[in-house]
């Protein structure tokens, strides 16, 4: 005891004489207290704590009581400073009292970082004791009394006697390093292991403007909406050139610090997301890709807190992760898309500007987001469009229904865009010579009858359109004058004209020929449209190669020339007779493959085996005389009859007991 006192005694001496880390030193031997310790520093705030110190009691000095904190003295023998100093500049002085502060602090950072450890190996193993005696029953009202109510490493239990002493440790030793301007070593205490008092060391860092080491006191204490906070706050200031922040925050900032937070706190998440969604959208999509929110969450959030961005985060996700959007999500995005164009439709017949081919952004699109996925329902979104417009959109919801008659007579009698219309032919064509449908080239003949019949299809679109949205007649489908039933959904299909039917689409003043059908003679009699034979002889020297050539003749006119069709039938007679050449060259070829063949079996047929009187037979080896004998095919192995025949039989017996053994 006495070695302590006289150790005390000694650090005392050195600390009021200049010499702090060796008083540190002695302090560190004397095994005294650290709050006794800190009483030696008036700027260090100490948390409030329920275990007390009384350093005062202690008698270093025998008789001569305890000097105040703060004393500058250690015995009434010391001298007051001389009217010489006390003269000095003022500036003089103030250097002296900064440098020796410095070096007070300096020497506490030093002995409390040699003290450390062991504080915090106590208050972790304290910490871990508690848990276990809550896992197993003990203690369970005493440990709920004094639980962190966080998950924060820095908020102390009220029965905690090892961390109350952890936190007096790590807050001096905070405040020791931000008043020497070591801001990278506070920052690296907060990021580890602590138990810094949360007020205090707040409020220090607020007035300190160190930025950066209060959002990791926030985040070692679980705070996680007040570090949010407080990170836009300076995220928003970085932005400002007039801003007084050293350290330039960035909105990736907060996309980085959300990051941990999906699996535990995904709408807190959600909620600051939306403040760097315009900002920074790429990395917030892959934020709620990487943290595995769901999309519909996602989504709905959006939908209620920042609508305008939910489109843009439908198609960033879409474009990121195909799989990863649900046909809710698609059906959602694409009406999104047609709500803003009808938006934009309906503003611009109120100025009577609207042009059927005027293409916005959004109905851009609109119409890619229809053509490449699936997940919408294209009968009800018919219903949403107005009657007299968006004729391009309705047409790819008239494909995506198989309803390609209907589809090609938008492109051709209300678009006037014959190019769409074949592009709509090559599509349907490989899409269905892609999954091996039969006829495939019903579809040009399709296109085909809309330009031969141009009345009677433009007549009858209205008709169809109506009857297939009607509510009360969904099934119904009607084609010219006939109708029938058919399922809701079915594909529409129409039978190929006959000769006689073809005949009918003959534009002639003077015909009255009775086997041309009425409906088709009033359509054309009442206006004297034509027919549009340019276009189908384009067509037909365009895709001769996918047209059944039969088929397409028998709907032309008579009036058609053999010289208009030289584009369609010279190549189609080209590639017949070229058909026909190669399948002879190849007939002619497996004929004579086929008398190869028949030559080799012949001479393997002439083979010729001597036999001597020497020759033996392989199997027992006796000679083969006068005897009926077989040969191998090698040539040149002889056995006798006898035993090759017996020799099959001991093969046939064999196998017959090893698949009975299995058995």
């Amino acid at each position: 005891m006495c070695f302590f006192i006289c150790c005390l005694r000694y650090a005392h001496y050195l600390f009021e004489n200049g010499n702090y880390e060796e008083a540190m030193e002695h302090f560190l031997a004397s095994q005294v207290d650290i709050t006794y310790v800190l009483s030696l520093y008036p700027s260090i705030i100490l948390p409030k704590t329920t275990i007390v110190h009384e350093p005062e009691k202690l008698d270093i000095y025998g008789d001569a009581s305890y000097l105040p904190r703060g004393s500058s003295g250690l015995s009434d023998d010391m001298e007051y400073p001389s009217t010489s100093h006390m003269l000095e500049s003022d500036e003089h002085v103030a250097l002296e009292s900064k440098k020796t502060s410095h070096n007070m602090l300096m020497a506490l950072i030093k002995y409390l970082q040699k003290k450390r450890n062991s504080f915090i190996e106590k208050a972790t193993a304290e910490g871990t004791e508690e848990v276990v005696l809550d896992a197993v029953g003990n203690n369970f009202a005493s440990y709920n009394r004094f639980k962190k109510t966080n998950k924060g490493r820095g908020s102390i239990p009220i029965s905690s006697g090892a961390r109350e002493m952890a936190s007096i440790l790590d807050t001096a030793l905070l405040q020791a390093l931000l008043l020497t301007g070591q801001s990278s070593a506070a920052l690296e205490l907060l990021r580890g292991l602590n138990y810094c008092d949360l007020k205090i060391c707040e409020e220090i860092l607020q007035k300190g403007n160190h930025h950066a080491a209060l959002l990791e006191l926030y985040k070692c204490n679980s705070l996680h909406r007040e570090a949010l906070e407080l990170l836009h706050k300076l995220v928003e200031e970085s932005k400002s050139s007039q801003s007084e922040i050293t350290h330039r925050f960035k909105p990736e900032d907060i996309v980085e610090y959300l990051k941990p937070l999906c699996g535990t706190d995904p709408i807190l998440v959600l909620e600051f997301s939306m403040l760097v969604l315009e900002s920074c959208p790429t990395q917030t999509i892959e934020l709620f890709l990487s943290g595995n929110i769901p999309a519909d969450m996602v989504n709905s959030y959006l939908k209620q807190h920042s609508p305008n961005m939910q489109a843009r985060y439908l198609e960033l996700m879409l474009a990121m992760n195909e799989n990863a959007i649900s046909g809710n999500l698609q059906s959602e995005m694409v009406n999104i898309y047609l709500s803003e164009v009808l938006d934009w439709y309906t503003d611009l017949c109120a100025q009577q500007k609207w042009d059927e081919k005027v293409y916005s952004p959004t109905r851009k699109k609109l119409l890619s987001a229809l053509e490449s996925i699936s997940g919408y329902n294209p009968e009800t979104l018919l219903k949403r469009f107005p009657p007299d417009a968006l004729y391009e959109e309705r047409a790819i919801l008239l494909g995506k229904m198989n309803l390609h008659e209907l589809a090609l007579s938008l492109y051709v009698h209300k678009l006037n865009v014959p190019e769409m219309a074949l592009s709509y032919c090559d599509r349907v064509y490989e899409s269905m010579h892609q999954t091996s449908v039969k006829y495939p080239n019903n579809i040009y003949l399709t296109l085909m009858q809309i330009y031969l019949n141009p009345r009677r299809t433009t007549a009858s679109f209205e008709d169809k359109i109506i009857n297939m949205l009607s509510p009360q007649n969904t099934t119904t489908r009607k084609v010219g004058s006939a109708t029938s039933v058919k399922p809701k959904g079915t594909r529409v299909t129409k039978k190929i004209a006959s000769i006689e039917g073809a005949e009918d689409t003959k534009v002639s003043s003077s015909s009255t020929d009775s086997s041309r059908s009425d409906g088709d003679g009033d359509e054309f009699s009442e206006d004297g449209s034509t027919i549009m034979l340019d276009k189908v002889l384009d067509l037909l020297g365009r895709r001769w190669d996918r047209i059944n050539g039969a088929h397409a003749l028998k709907l032309l006119p008579r009036e058609t020339k053999l010289q208009d069709l030289l584009s369609f039938l010279g190549p189609l007679v080209r590639k017949s007779s070229e058909m026909q050449r190669n399948c002879s060259v190849i007939k002619s070829l497996r004929q004579s493959e086929n008398l190869q063949v028949k030559d080799e079996l012949y001479s393997q047929r002439k083979a010729a085996v001597k036999i001597s009187s020497e020759s033996m037979c392989s199997l027992c080896h006796k000679k083969i005389g006068t005897s009926v004998f077989a040969v191998y095919p090698n040539g040149s192995t002889l056995v006798h009859f006898v035993c090759f025949r017996d020799s099959q039989n001991m093969k046939a017996v064999a196998k017959g007991s090893q698949m009975r053994r299995r058995l």
